[in-house]
C-alpha cells in the first residue's frame, strides 16, 4: 500500500515536466562570408548603392535585424572588432548621415543570408553630408528575443 502513492508521485513529477527547451543562444552575425560587406575599416560612398552582405544564424528561429549608421566623428567607440581603423581628426557634425532601419526575416528561418542593395544619397536639403567616420551597426534579434550585435567602423565619402 505505501508503494501505491510514492508510485503516483513520481508519475505525477514525471508528467509535470517540461520537454520544452528554452532558447538560450545568442543568434550569430557572421561577416566572414565571401563577398561580406561592410566588414570593418571598409568605405561607403555617398551617391551610390553598396550591395549589404552577410549571413546569420540561429540554433532555433531567426527573428529580425537593424541597420544604423551614424556619424563616429567625436570617436566613440562600441566596435565588435579588434581591427583598429585609420580615423580622421575629432570634428563637430555639419550635415552628417543618419540611416536607421529595421527588417523582417523570413519565419522558420534558422539561416538567412542578406543581400540586400542600400542607396546612400548624397544629402539632403541643407546640402552635401558630411564626410568622414561613421559607424554601421547592425543588430540581429532571434524569435525568443535573445539579439546580438555587430559595430563596425565604416568611412563615408564623396
Amino acid at each position: 500500500m505505501f508503494y501505491i502513492p510514492v508510485i503516483v508521485f513520481f508519475m505525477l513529477i514525471a508528467a509535470c515536466r517540461d520537454d520544452n527547451k528554452v532558447d538560450s543562444e545568442k543568434p550569430y552575425i557572421d561577416i566572414s562570408i565571401a563577398g561580406a560587406f561592410p566588414t570593418n575599416c571598409d568605405t561607403i560612398y555617398f551617391g551610390e548603392t553598396f550591395l549589404l552582405k552577410m549571413a546569420f544564424s540561429d540554433n532555433v528561429e531567426l527573428g529580425a535585424y537593424s541597420i544604423d549608421i551614424h556619424n563616429n566623428f567625436d570617436h566613440h567607440s562600441h566596435s565588435t572588432e579588434v581591427t583598429e581603423c585609420n580615423t580622421d581628426p575629432v570634428k563637430n557634425p555639419v550635415n552628417p548621415y543618419v540611416f536607421i532601419n529595421d527588417y523582417a526575416i523570413p519565419q522558420g528561418s534558422k539561416e538567412y543570408e542578406i543581400n540586400l542593395p542600400i542607396s546612400i544619397p548624397e544629402g539632403n536639403d541643407a546640402g552635401l553630408f558630411d564626410n568622414g567616420d561613421y559607424h554601421f551597426f547592425i543588430s540581429l534579434t532571434d524569435k525568443e528575443g535573445w539579439s546580438s550585435q555587430k559595430g563596425l567602423s565604416i568611412k563615408m565619402l564623396h
